[in-house]
Order: C-alpha cells, then sequence, then structure tokens
C-alpha cells in the first residue's frame, strides 16, 4: 500500500568507490585503445612510454577537474557553466602542450615541425577526451542528484501518507465507547457486577486488540472479523436480541489482506442508523468473497435507509431533527479516504440505499493473499473466529459463514 522508496543504483551506492572504477576504466581503455591503434600502425614498441605518460597526464589532470568541478557544480547556472568552459579550455591547453612536448622528445629532428604546429595538430585529442569526461562528470552528477530528490520526495510522500492513515486510523468513532461506559455504569448502579464485568472484560479485549495494531498496517479477513467479533459482543449486550448479525465469508476470502479496522465503522454505522432507530432493531450481513483478483465485500443492514440519491457523506451529515442519531463526522467518509491513500483509483466504494428500506456498503480492492510465512497466523485467526461463532458463544441469530454452502445456525 505504501509507496516503494527508491533505492540507489547499485554501481553508486558509494559514490567514491564509482568514481575511481570509471577513471580507472575510463583512462585504462584510452591507453589500450592508443596502444592497439599503435601496434597496427607498426610503432616501435619505445612509444608505449609515451603513451603512458600521455595517460597519466591526462588521468591525473582529470582529478584536478573533478576537484574543481566539485566547487561550481552547486553554484548558479552561469558560474557553473562559464566557470567550467574557462577550467576545460585550460586543462585542454595543459594537456597539448605536454603532449606536444613529448612528441617532440620523442620523434626528435625526424620531423621538421615547430612546437605549435605540435600543439595545434594534437590539441584536438584532449579536447574530446576532457570534453567527453566533463560532460560524462556533470550527467553522472545530475543523475544521482535527480535522485536523492525523488528518493527525498518518495520518503516525504511515504510519511505523509502514514501520517494521514495513523489519522484516520485512529478516528474511530468514540461514539460507542461512551455508550459502553455509560451502560457498565448503569449496570454497576444496580449491582448487576457480573453483566458488568463481562462487558468491561470485552471492551478491554476490543481495546487492547485495535491498539496494538499499527496505523496503516495490513491484517487478514480473518484477523478483521476477529475484531469485528470482539466490538459485535459489546454492541450485543446492549441491544441483545434487536442486534442480528450474519456473515457469509469464502475461505480464499479469509486470507486477504485489507487495511487494519477498515470495516469497524461500517458496522458501526449500520448500528448506529440500522439498528438502534428501531425498536425491532435490524439485521446486519457481511459478505466477502474472491472475484478474479478482486477482493469484493459488501456490508448491508434492514434499517430504514435514506430516500433519494446515495452520497458517499450524506450518513456523516445528517441535520438534527432527521429521525437519525447525529453522526461525530467519520463513519463513510473515512472509510473512503483510506481507501484513496491505501489503493488510489484501484478501489470501489459505493453505497446504494433501497426504496423500502436497507443500505449497502460495497467495497472491492485489489486481491493480496497474506504470505506463506503469515499462513500460520491466519489458520489461527480462522480457529478463534470458529470458536467465536460456536452455539455457546454466540446468539441463534448471530450467524458466522466461512463458506456459503457452511451456513451454520439461522439467517
Amino acid at each position: 500500500m505504501s509507496m516503494m522508496r527508491i533505492q540507489p543504483a547499485p554501481f553508486f551506492a558509494s559514490k567514491n568507490r564509482a568514481f575511481w572504477n570509471l577513471q580507472l576504466a575510463g583512462w585504462g581503455g584510452y591507453f589500450l585503445l592508443r596502444t592497439v591503434v599503435a601496434v597496427a600502425n607498426d610503432q616501435p614498441l619505445n612509444l608505449l612510454a609515451v603513451l603512458v605518460v600521455t595517460t597519466v597526464t591526462g588521468f591525473s589532470i582529470s582529478l584536478i577537474l573533478s576537484v574543481i568541478y566539485r566547487q561550481l557544480i552547486d553554484r548558479q547556472p552561469i558560474v557553473t557553466w562559464g566557470g567550467s568552459a574557462v577550467v576545460l579550455m585550460g586543462a585542454v591547453i595543459v594537456y597539448a602542450s605536454i603532449d606536444a612536448w613529448l612528441q617532440g622528445l620523442y620523434y626528435g629532428g625526424t620531423r621538421e615541425t615547430t612546437f605549435a604546429q605540435r600543439f595545434i595538430g594534437l590539441s584536438f585529442i584532449p579536447l574530446t577526451l576532457l570534453g567527453a569526461w566533463s560532460a560524462l562528470y556533470y550527467a553522472i552528477n545530475f543523475f544521482l542528484t535527480v535522485e536523492r530528490q525523488a528518493d527525498r520526495l518518495e520518503r516525504l510522500e511515504a510519511q505523509t501518507t502514514a501520517a494521514q492513515l495513523a489519522m484516520l486510523r485512529y478516528q474511530l468513532n468514540p461514539h460507542f465507547l461512551f455508550n459502553t461506559l455509560n451502560s457498565i455504569s448503569t449496570l454497576v448502579l444496580l449491582k448487576q457486577t457480573g453483566p458488568a464485568n463481562a462487558m468491561l472484560t470485552r471492551l478491554s479485549g476490543f481495546l487492547r486488540h485495535t491498539l496494538i495494531t499499527e496505523p496503516g498496517s495490513q491484517v487478514t479477513l480473518a484477523q478483521e472479523v476477529e475484531t469485528l467479533q470482539l466490538y459485535l459482543d459489546i454492541e450485543r449486550m446492549r441491544f441483545e436480541e434487536r442486534l442480528r448479525t450474519h456473515f457469509e465469508i469464502d475461505d480464499a476470502a479469509m486470507d486477504a489482506c485489507l487495511p487494519a479496522m477498515l470495516l469497524q465503522p461500517l458496522i458501526e454505522n449500520a448500528i448506529k442508523y440500522a439498528v438502534s432507530p428501531q425498536e425491532e432493531g435490524a439485521r446486519i450481513s457481511l459478505t466477502a468473497r474472491v472475484i478474479g483478483e478482486r477482493l469484493r465485500i459488501a456490508v448491508e443492514d434492514t434499517g430504514p435507509g435514506i430516500e433519494g440519491p446515495v452520497q458517499l457523506s450524506m450518513l456523516e451529515h445528517l441535520p438534527e431533527g432527521a429521525g437519525k442519531p447525529v453522526s461525530t463526522g467519520v463513519g463513510l467518509a473515512n472509510i473512503r479516504n483510506r481507501l484513496m491513500q491505501g489503493y488510489g483509483e484501484d478501489h470501489v466504494f459505493e453505497t446504494t440505499s433501497q426504496p423500502g428500506g436497507g443500505f449497502t456498503v460495497l467495497i472491492e480492492i485489489p486481491y493480496e493473499p497474506v504470505e506463506q510465512s503469515q499462513s500460520a497466523a491466519s489458520a489461527a485467526s480462522k480457529g478463534r473466529l470458529a470458536k467465536s461463532a460456536s452455539p455457546e458463544n454466540q446468539t441463534p441469530d448471530n450467524v458466522v459463514a466461512l463458506n456459503p454452502q457452511r451456513a451454520i445456525g439461522k439467517t
């Protein structure tokens, strides 16, 4: 989900080592080329001494250029390019002068040429060599600068995304927490210590389970459903038979990865707007299945729904007197933002409301199965989920179906 950090090119992981490798390879290749040309033209072997001196001269001058260029590269463009041109011309003059002097010593009186003639005739070699070396030096440094800037930008984007995910993750609606604490307080005043202690224990388990999850992390759907069971156990003590649930999840979908605490606000919305306002309560259904390379999750309720076109954040901003509880502003908008942060445009988030009542939220994200190394943890979560779905732990109206063909209880 989070963006991958750009890694430095392996060859340039150590800039100093890369520089020396390029220096030795480049000037070594130049010496080898000049040697092959001399041998092909039947030149005497003692010419190799001149080629060695010429190569060492170019190598040394390029080292001096690298020191000067390093001082010029971060200055204003006119200073960088103007200074580099002047320094390059000076280096070419020095290199050509040394080469012309060596040629005069080597050929002696066999060639009737002046120093100026030799200088002019040989100047194209250092001009080509040092010009190409300078261009390559600036090109490589420009590439490394762009890579560092891209890496820095990538880090900033990753940090921004993590911060936004953390903010959204911690915006969990505290509405249920206040109601739960009020219910516990009421039970204590009525001296019903057994139910109060059970409710407090379940609240403690839910908070512990949610707080240990890192913001922006991913969990399997099995772990997410386990978290929902902890939450529903608390709400079921408040609403009793008014809260009826039905989970229908394919086996393949249980190992799918999704952002932690993605579904809890949807269930909370359904309880707030479907179960709470109606005396008879409502039924909340969660279905999940893998379709091709996509994971499709739907949360439905049998509440009164809403009339007219459904907007993503409509349930978040209902006016006073609209017949529904006033929301604290999280819920659907939170889920939409988290999906956008995690998947960009590669997701579907749709809400629909039936004319006769009922509200459905559909989520579709890429199917990302958990790694093999995490299969054991997923299996353990399934085991705990199956245990929590057993008849002694659930009311008859609460159904958890790990496979559509293996539903237990009544719906």
